[in-house]
């Protein structure tokens, strides 16, 4: 049995930023992380971000991963342990962990779940051809292992993932045949999508993805339009030569450990599926587990560093660390993530939040 203070589960942009924020102020911490390495999602992202200096703007997301993992390994009260997959949170609160093909126990006084997300993927005919990729799995390939995964793509989604993969596409030689979105508008920045549209790709709104066809692997995809119910307007098939069809269709919490522990949750679409209710200070429901990132709600990825930074400095505050400057700091990352979730962009992540504060 190992104990600690503080336990995050997950070492993406919230997990690490959790341990950082909690660790700097003197707790104890252990950083689970199920791959081999830290980062997450920031890894495989060469776009540079938007925001404050302070929220890393301007900076390419690997090199932040890169910032948040120095700052890591400076701080001698945080154990790392990468390869370890949190199997179980128990009655008693022990939090089960696989690594090295054995069972570990960790006892924590706090634990702060920063899991992610998954992505999610459609229903359509022959939608398991090789050739069929996710986005996420499409940014590894190219931005981690340097492999070109297609030569003509459909891009189906047109959010801010789906528009900054296509442009990156591009980068790298990959013609994108085109961009389709179910929604009548486009979901992400029109900084981005007017990057892809000034090289030539067509975006079309309300349209969606019919079926994909080849032998052995993708040669062509059908789309079709949608009506102002969702539904297929027949007869408005068109059919693409296309190598390679890329899904950027959304995410999902990843929130197994927090059903686990019992957690109150809730159905928010606006958030990407079941949630768990929290405070003001990210704690949920059951007394001592914090929850940050896209586990507590699918947003970008400064929302996530914000969020983690908020629950590491929660949780070490509960337990007697950082009095000096917590509520200094807590107005300070309220404030930004109030300003990262003003305007039409930020509607209906603001819908969801509003469902999921607890007392509110």
């Amino acid at each position: 049995m190992k104990t600690t203070e503080i336990l995050v589960i997950g070492g993406g942009p919230a997990g690490l930023s959790a341990a950082i924020s909690a660790g700097s102020r003197g707790a104890k911490v252990i950083l689970l992380e199920r791959d081999d390495f830290l980062g997450g999602q920031l890894i495989k992202q060469t776009h540079r971000f938007f925001g404050s200096k302070r929220e890393h703007a301007g900076t390419r997301g690997f090199k932040i991963a890169e910032d948040l993992k120095d700052r890591i390994k400076k701080l001698h009260n945080v154990e790392v342990m990468v390869s370890a997959r949190a199997l179980g949170f128990y009655e008693d609160g022990v939090v089960t962990v696989l690594k090295d093909e054995k069972m570990h126990k960790i006892k924590a006084e706090k634990v702060i779940v920063a899991t992610g997300a998954h992505e999610k993927f459609l229903p359509f005919i022959n939608n398991d051809l090789p050739g069929i990729y996710g986005a996420g799995a499409v940014q590894t390939l190219m931005n981690v292992y340097g492999i070109v995964p297609a030569q003509r793509i459909l891009m189906v989604g047109a959010g801010n993932i789906g528009l900054i993969v296509s442009y990156q596409l591009m980068q790298a030689g990959v013609e994108v045949a085109a961009i389709i979105e179910a929604a009548p508008r486009i979901g992400g920045y029109l900084v981005h999508a007017s990057k892809v549209r000034r090289m030539g790709v067509p975006i079309l709104t309300r349209h969606t993805i019919k079926a994909a066809y080849g032998t052995n692997r993708v040669e062509k995809a059908v789309i079709c339009q949608l009506d102002d119910k969702w539904q297929h307007i027949p007869g408005t098939e068109q059919e693409l030569e296309v190598d390679t069809i890329c899904l950027a269709v959304g995410l999902s919490p990843l929130t197994e450990i927090l059903w686990q522990a019992e957690c109150e949750m809730i159905f928010v679409p606006e958030l990407g599926g079941h949630v768990p209710l929290r405070d003001e200070n990210l704690e949920t429901s059951v007394p001592g587990i914090y929850v940050a990132g896209d586990c507590a709600g699918v947003e970008e990825a400064t929302a996530a560093m914000l969020e983690g930074e908020l629950a590491g400095l929660s949780a070490a505050y509960s337990l007697g660390y950082g009095e000096a400057d917590f509520k200094e700091r807590r107005e300070q990352i309220v404030t930004n993530l109030q300003n990262l979730r003003s305007g039409p962009v930020g509607d209906k992540i603001r819908a969801g939040l509003a469902k999921v504060r607890r007392g509110a």
